[in-house]
């Protein structure tokens, strides 16, 4: 997809892309189109377990390389959540995280207007490699919220699986916003989310950031933590940190100090981010990529694999008790861009 996408661009100029991007090409499940990962990899062997490990949560590796233990798992509804895609299996995570979109939905609903959250993937039960669609989300510490606000009506499953994403980008302008479907809401949602200290940096696509750094006008000191990064013009990541005394969790660099509107933003809203490399006389012939096997993981993942499982979803639910949890069975699903050169920082 990127190939042609790069083409086109080198042949006639980054506006004639505006089409192509408006349309969503690179947004949403656009990565999710893959390739079956072979027997015996980390993302088959993550990617079959269906329940999370007994025992005290823990982040494992780094947020593209590791693993979890204890995860919980998101409701699949709430007062002002629903989750989605739930045949994926992938609304599992720390409770730190969990809790937190919880606190984000109740307060974004109270005091800027969004009726509540659609929820998309957090992490597998034991985190680790995804069959498809996120080189991050491995540790419990991500997720992806929609930016299309939660309907009134209870979703049916059916519906949370063919629930088309809504790009926030015009189709006839390149890396443009569209006013007719982005809302002031939507600035006061990412701007909620940016609040809270826990969270590390949240990441939109370019536009969205360009559109937040001329439009927002009230305070601006966590607007630096949303980062710019394609593929997020229908949904945001939001991504925390290292919980205190999280043991073996590896964080990412801080956010650079200021709001993030300046040079840095302009790279990513020019031609340079979708033009190749060109090839050096000593490049060597491309190499298919190995795939990642469990032993490239950190050691720790093995032990993550092995270890027994909980009763149920139910008895790993978050919030079990409480609101919500009246929704959770205990059945389990049947199965569960970025330019050329580019290595996604999430």
């Amino acid at each position: 997809m990127v190939s042609p996408l790069v083409r086109t661009f080198q042949t006639i100029g980054k506006f004639s892309l505006a089409a192509a991007l408006g349309m969503g090409l690179i947004a949403g499940d656009a990565l999710a189109q893959q390739t079956a990962p072979s027997p015996g990899s980390a993302k088959a062997i993550f990617g079959g377990v269906t329940l999370p490990t007994q025992g005290p949560s823990q982040s494992i590796g780094f947020y593209a390389k590791g693993c979890l233990a204890g995860a919980v798992a998101l409701p699949a509804d709430g007062p002002t959540w629903q989750a989605m895609r739930l045949s994926r299996n992938r609304r599992w995570g720390r409770p730190e995280l969990i809790g937190l979109l919880e606190r984000l939905s109740r307060d974004a609903a109270k005091n800027d207007g969004w009726p509540g959250l659609l929820v998309g993937d957090i992490s597998q039960p034991r985190g680790g490699p995804m069959f498809n669609g996120h080189a991050s989300h491995q540790i419990g510490l991500d997720a992806d919220i929609w930016l299309t606000p939660m309907p009134q009506r209870k979703l049916s499953a059916a519906d949370r699986e063919a629930l088309p994403f809504t790009s926030m980008l015009a189709k006839d302008k390149f890396l443009t916003i569209n006013d007719r479907v982005w809302t002031p809401a939507h600035a006061r949602l990412l701007m909620r989310a940016a609040s809270y200290p826990e969270v590390e940096r949240i990441f939109v696509n370019p536009a969205i950031k360009k559109k937040m750094c001329d439009s927002w006008t009230g305070d601006r000191s966590n607007l630096g933590k949303l980062r710019p990064e394609y593929g997020h013009d229908s949904h945001f990541h939001i991504r925390l940190r290292c919980p205190p005394g999280s043991v073996g969790c590896t964080g990412q660099a801080p956010v650079a100090a200021g709001d993030g509107c300046d040079k840095t933003l302009a790279w990513w809203l020019g031609p340079e981010p979708w033009v190749k490399p060109k090839p050096k006389p000593s490049d060597k012939p491309p190499v298919k990529p190995r795939e990642v096997m469990v032993s490239d993981l950190p050691r720790a993942c093995e032990a993550v694999l092995a270890a027994p499982p909980v009763a149920s979803v139910r008895a790993a639910t978050y919030g079990a008790k409480g609101a919500g949890a009246a929704a959770e069975t205990d059945a389990m699903p049947a199965s569960g861009n970025t330019p050329p050169g580019q290595i996604p920082q999430q």
